[in-house]
């Protein structure tokens, strides 16, 4: 079993296209395709309608070969009864073989949708960018039925998943060969996502997704000679006067992560202690004792007092976590990370991106935070729906949460205490990040959800109390399932 789901870039794609065609005859590639897309679409017009045969289906048709797989798998859908209308935005350019297949199926070209149970997007590839034209924007704003997308949906960007202008939001997209970086940086454009195999080699990904089991087979825990010292002793300096319920955040999550031991040094030991009697707490870093990881940052101040605190954690050589109020002193001055070897995660979100790089994130979150990642030698976790992990010289990871239930105060804090334990077990950072934010954002959906199928927002202190349930949810998974 794969530990990691690839996202490959266009150029990327194509010139895996380009390959495989040197293999198999020609239109078999499309023809795979339309097979893949002409199945998902049956499948799910048994979901909606309870059947096929008799159905309606709409194709809107662009002039590149997403058009080809749609009028294709249109002739395919056709042959099994179904009505289909092809509506060409380009007719001059549409695809020839395609549209002579469809025609000769039985299917009809028209100037409008009409009645319809499903419309298949095909208006552009990964070769498009930029918003959808008039017409064809017109065309979907008027839709009041679900849309199967060819590949990705037509509108967002295929690497960056940017969305500048009216754009297609698909029900299910159906991928081919490839995942794409889109499918999981404009998750909600996309819908259900499936993959259609069709023969592709592709390289190794520079963008991938840990898979949900992997995460679970590899997250520490005590094995038959570990003690409380050997599986990591996670230190934390966070929460002050004004925010004591960051302390009690960060401080639970780390405990609730991993079956280590941690530390805390602040003011807000009774907090702390009154929800977690476990921990050992001390009123200063130098009295916490050993270490094997710190996380800074959560409420802990902006002061002079915070400055000195945060240095005198970044002057240790254990892995340190710096998030929130740490982030703005490092924003200030960034010189304490320069004489660091230990390895260091930064978790900003895009308020806290913009301060530490004087510009904001803009439309290509990947590049940005490999950016950052590069030009200060650290693991940064740029925080969102799409969470994006980047350590210098490796692979970029991502984690779409499947929702925004996260998007609450203080669940930032529980995710720094998760990625410290990780760091404290010893486990390399940007697996740390990436499996902490997985683990988190499943929290958060169990707690939005609390064993009833209707959600409800949630605050932060039910996601923490989420994160073990969460553990094991990944841990309890079979090399096919996920989470």
């Amino acid at each position: 079993m794969s530990t990691r789901r690839g996202y490959f870039t266009a150029d990327e794609v194509r010139a895996a296209e380009a390959e495989l065609f040197t293999r198999v005859p020609d239109g078999v590639p499309m023809r795979r395709a339309a097979h893949g897309l002409a199945g998902v679409v049956a499948a799910e017009l048994r979901a909606r309608t309870g059947g096929v045969a008799g159905r309606a289906v709409a194709l809107l048709v662009g002039s590149g070969d997403n058009g080809g797989d749609a009028l294709w798998a249109g002739s395919m859908l056709r042959r099994r009864g179904v009505a289909v209308t092809a509506v060409l935005l380009n007719p001059e350019r549409a695809h020839a073989k395609g549209l002579a297949a469809l025609r000769a199926a039985g299917g009809r070209v028209r100037d409008e949708v009409g009645a319809a149970d499903l419309v298949i997007d095909g208006i552009v590839g990964i070769s498009g960018r930029g918003p959808l034209r008039p017409r064809a924007a017109e065309i979907v704003a008027g839709l009041d039925v679900p849309i199967i997308a060819v590949d990705l949906p037509s509108g967002v960007d295929p690497d960056t998943g940017a969305v500048t202008g009216p754009a297609v939001r698909a029900r299910v997209t159906v991928a081919f060969g490839a995942y794409k970086p889109v499918h999981a940086l404009a998750a909600p454009w996309c819908g259900r996502i499936e993959l259609v195999p069709i023969g592709l080699r592709l390289p190794d990904a520079n963008l991938a997704a840990l898979e949900p089991a992997g995460i679970g087979a590899d997250w520490p825990v005590p094995g038959p000679t570990d003690d409380k010292y050997t599986q990591g002793v996670t230190g934390v300096c966070a929460g002050s006067a004004t925010y004591p319920g960051a302390a009690v955040l960060c401080t639970g999550a780390a405990v609730a992560a991993t079956s280590g031991m941690v530390r805390y040094a602040g003011t807000g030991a009774a907090d702390v202690l009154a929800r977690c009697p476990e921990v050992v707490a001390a009123p200063t870093i130098e009295r916490t004792g050993r270490v094997q990881s710190w996380v800074f940052g959560p409420g802990a101040g902006t002061d002079d007092d915070a400055r000195t605190r945060l240095n005198r954690i970044l002057a240790t050589e254990v892995p340190v976590v710096v998030d929130a109020d740490g982030l703005t002193l490092l924003a200030a001055d960034p010189s304490p990370l320069r004489t660091r070897t230990a390895p260091t995660v930064l978790t900003p979100h895009a308020g806290e991106f913009a301060r530490l790089t004087g510009h904001e994130v803009g439309e290509d979150r990947v590049a940005a935070v490999r950016e950052l990642a590069e030009s200060w030698g650290v693991t940064v976790l740029l925080k969102g729906r799409a969470t994006l992990v980047a350590t210098p010289g490796g692979p970029t990871f991502v984690n779409e949460a499947g929702g925004s239930w996260a998007a609450t105060a203080g669940a930032g804090d529980v995710l720094s205490g998760i990625i410290g334990a990780l760091l404290a077990a010893g486990r390399d950072p940007a697996w740390s990040a990436a499996a902490a934010a997985r683990v988190h954002s499943l929290a958060a959906n169990l707690a939005a959800h609390a064993d009833h199928p209707t959600a409800a927002p949630i605050s932060a202190d039910p996601l923490l109390n989420h994160l073990r349930p969460a553990i094991r949810t990944l841990r309890a998974l079979t090399a096919t399932g996920t989470a």
